[in-house]
């Protein structure tokens, strides 16, 4: 592409040697992985500079160096302010901007982004539409599974997504929209049709440092959408509402969409829909209170796309759950019930705690851990909602990472003081399983919490195969 095409739409501070007829294989913003001819990207990160690779990206035959501080090597050279924002716009304008192609819907929050995502997905499937996903899980073109290192990707390879999606003819995205993602501009340049938020509670802090940094992260979401979605249940709606640049549509009691008549099921919710004196039934088959939340959400952003409520409830109830979330583990016949979830949070860990004890007829049995090098805040937090929610827990590792896994243990025991007759510790998550399969009884819920999706377990910087399914099934048959 020419490298005039290219800048399109960047504010050039200053430039150095530039020749306007220069033609641009690719950007890179990986020195490692520059050709000769590349555009190298020194991006400003959150762990390293990439100006200091500039002199390995020259080395390797990049043509130009896009930067914040011009360079003392001999090599034509753009200054602009943000090369994080920068980069963004090089990947909308080297796609040809795909997003502009199709309707983007955005779901942020600390929890529920992936029940919302997926639910969308297949109510609006359902209406003939052709979807494109990208999360937590997997990103998604149709029925094509994409792989995914996190949540949102970085803001180049997003935009190749997106092209992929547009020219395979998709007409809809759903994402996720992480906090880190709208911080560090890998979605700038995207023009949401609807974004919708889910909640606010503690989570990446070791990121954000500050629930208001991190909520504020969220807001940002609703700067760049032209209708965003809101639950008036959660306490941080009211200053997301006020710093919303979009039209605002709010769900929950005293809302615009509400639900009455709930009823929980042990495999189903029942709720009757309520929106301008309209009342639709509806049943959505995936157990648990959150359920009536993200149900909501979902057809909150359905009805801000401009279709019927109805026709939505009635897609819905058509929609499946979510691997790793309130997930059923085939148990052979055993007279108690296996659950996997994603849980890793105290809201999500209460969330799904208090859900199954509204279904559950007998003891609710907990496997979890902390995941290291993360916030270490929420683990006594988490420790004291397992200690008041389940009636057995057995403490092990999540994803360890470079921490010392007992350290982690011990910080989650700290919420625990005074319960610790109803807990176990097992380090080995594998061994954790299988003890907590032995002590289940007739109509237990044991949940396994943490995973979710997951099929590996970090250890160190190692990822290591762990998949809970295989690790049930195993433990089943070696009775």
């Amino acid at each position: 592409m020419n490298i005039q095409e290219l800048l399109k739409g960047i504010e050039i501070i200053d430039s150095h040697n530039v020749q306007e007829d220069l033609e641009i294989p690719y950007v890179r913003y990986s020195s490692r992985e520059v050709q000769p001819g590349d555009l190298f990207v020194a991006v400003v990160g959150y762990v390293t500079d990439g100006h200091k690779y500039i002199p390995d990206a020259v080395s390797r035959g990049a043509s130009v160096i896009l930067c914040q501080t011009p360079p003392a090597e001999e090599v034509p050279w753009v200054q602009v302010a943000s090369t994080r924002r920068a980069l963004a716009q090089l990947g909308a304008n080297f796609y040809g901007h795909p997003a502009e192609a199709m309707k983007m819907i955005g779901v942020t929050g600390t929890n529920g982004k992936t029940s919302v995502t997926y639910l969308l997905k297949s109510m609006l499937e359902q209406t003939g539409a052709k979807v494109g996903l990208i999360g937590t899980i997997c990103n998604l073109i149709g029925e094509e599974e994409l792989p995914t290192e996190r949540t949102t990707p970085e803001s180049f390879e997003l935009q190749g997504i997106l092209a992929q999606m547009r020219d395979k003819g998709c007409t809809h995205v759903v994402m996720e929209v992480s906090s880190h993602a709208l911080y560090l501009d890998r979605v700038a340049t995207i023009d949401y049709t609807v974004g919708a938020f889910t909640n606010l509670t503690e989570d990446h802090l070791d990121f954000h440092h500050t629930m208001e940094n991190y909520r504020q992260a969220k807001s940002l979401l609703f700067r760049q959408c032209r209708r965003g979605v809101f639950p008036l249940a959660d306490p941080a709606t009211p200053l997301m509402l006020q710093e919303a640049q979009c039209a605002c549509f709010t769900i929950g009691e005293g809302g615009d969409l509400f639900a009455r008549d709930v009823v929980l099921e042990s495999d189903h919710v029942k709720m009757t829909l309520c929106h301008q004196g309209r009342q639709i039934p509806v049943r959505v088959a995936i157990p648990g209170r959150f359920t009536v939340s993200n149900a909501l959400t979902a057809l909150g952003i359905w009805q801000n796309l401009g279709l019927d409520l109805a026709e939505g409830a009635e897609a819905l109830s058509k929609a499946k759950g979510v691997k790793g979330r309130i997930e059923v583990v085939p148990t052979d016949g055993k007279d108690y019930t296996v659950l996997i979830d994603y849980a890793h949070t105290p809201d999500g860990l209460e969330n799904v705690l208090r859900s199954v004890r509204d279904f559950c007829k007998g003891r609710i049995l907990l496997v979890f851990g902390c995941g290291g090098d993360r916030d270490s805040k929420k683990r006594p937090i988490m420790g004291e909602i397992a200690a008041k929610y389940a009636d057995f827990s057995i403490v092990t590792s999540d994803n360890p990472r470079t921490e010392e896994p007992m350290a982690i243990i011990r910080d989650i025991l700290e919420g625990m003081k005074g319960y610790e007759d109803t807990y176990i510790v097992e380090e080995n998550r594998r061994k954790a399983i299988r003890l907590a399969l032995r002590l289940g009884q007739k109509d237990d819920m044991i949940i396994l919490a943490g995973k979710g999706h997951e099929t590996y377990q970090i250890l160190g910087t190692v990822k290591t195969h762990l998949d809970e399914r295989e690790e049930v099934a195993a433990a089943l048959w070696e009775e």
